[in-house]
């Protein structure tokens, strides 16, 4: 069990996609670029083979775990984490159901 106190110790905001791409040499990377209010961040996710089409994630709003400790992949440093639902071991986005400034924190 998790406490409320060590919860709360999780930075999670709403992040809005500004860009997105493949990782080069990679077949499962996509990096990230959010706006998660008073900075942009670069995300790294396994999720190539579940979004062939990039441009449709552009835009999109998704929590994101902000104070993870940074992790390098393929020459590529991910400053956070997405939070996805996994279903039958392939991530399905999570989204508010009206639009979310970026940064603003999920509790």
């Amino acid at each position: 069990m998790v406490t409320l106190e060590e919860f709360n110790k999780l930075d999670i905001r709403i992040g809005k996609v500004l860009a997105v791409e493949k990782v080069s040499g990679a077949d499962k990377l996509l990096k990230f670029t959010f706006d998660v209010g008073e900075e942009q961040r670069e995300i790294v996710a396994g999720m190539a083979e579940c979004f062939p089409d990039l441009d449709a994630l552009r835009g999109k709003e998704m929590p994101v775990l902000l104070n993870i400790e940074p992790r390098t992949l393929r020459g590529q440093t991910s400053h956070g984490m997405i939070i996805a639902a996994d279903v039958n071991g392939r991530p399905v986005l999570l989204q508010p159901e009206s639009e979310v400034a970026p940064g603003s924190r999920v509790r």
